[in-house]
């Protein structure tokens, strides 16, 4: 899979909802009902990152939650690549980019959304041909000024800003022409899922699912 199909995969799972969910699962029990709180709630592409031992049984759980688009997060390197494809996760995120990243998803088949902030990142992106980027860490790399900026003289790249997002400044982001959807934690915070408050966070993402772009 090429850069350019792996960015249209990338902007097609980025229509799906305004929000992607930015997920840290501890407990591998948590999974499914987590998956599909926030599926009912209108979140149905939901980013697992690769941040605790259970990520990967996370993944190959909620592959099989239907209405779900399971992808994983922070991708760093072509074994992260592989173990997450293996374990069924559709789409990938990572923070940045990196040529052994691309290969690794043109042999994968992995449709990647990496990271850029920057104009030369973007521009070095472009190149290798993805014009669906995350913009992380969005909170201190400028915010949606930044990447209202970007857009004068990138109007064809796509953003999801990640990373210091929340309900209150994310219409901020989502207002931009350039900005598909955005990224954030706040729609499965641990400590509704340690309370099994499945409901709580369907409601999350509920809300987050009616947010305007």
């Amino acid at each position: 899979m090429t850069p350019a199909e792996q960015s249209r995969q990338a902007r097609r799972i980025c229509a799906l909802a305004p929000i992607i969910p930015v997920i840290v699962v501890k407990d591998a029990a948590h999974a499914v009902p987590l998956a599909r709180a926030l599926v009912a709630g209108g979140l149905p592409a939901l980013e697992v990152t690769l941040r605790t031992p259970v990520a990967l049984e996370a993944i190959r759980a909620m592959a099989d939650v239907e209405g779900g688009t399971v992808g994983a997060g922070t991708l760093l390197t072509a074994a992260d690549v592989k173990a997450a494809k293996a374990a069924g996760a559709r789409f990938g995120v990572s923070p940045g980019l990196t040529e052994t990243l691309v290969k690794a998803c043109e042999d994968e088949g992995l449709p990647l959304l990496p990271g850029a902030v920057t104009a030369s990142e973007v521009m070095r992106a472009m190149e290798w041909g993805y014009d669906c980027l995350k913009f992380f860490p969005a909170g201190t790399s400028g915010g949606a000024a930044a990447i209202k900026a970007l857009g004068a003289p990138m109007p064809q790249v796509g953003f999801c800003p990640t990373g210091g997002v929340s309900l209150a400044n994310a219409t901020d982001y989502l207002s931009l022409k350039n900005v598909l959807c955005a990224g954030g934690s706040w729609v499965a915070p641990q400590a509704k899922m340690e309370a099994g408050d499945w409901m709580g966070i369907e409601d999350l993402a509920r809300e987050a699912a009616a947010l305007p772009r």
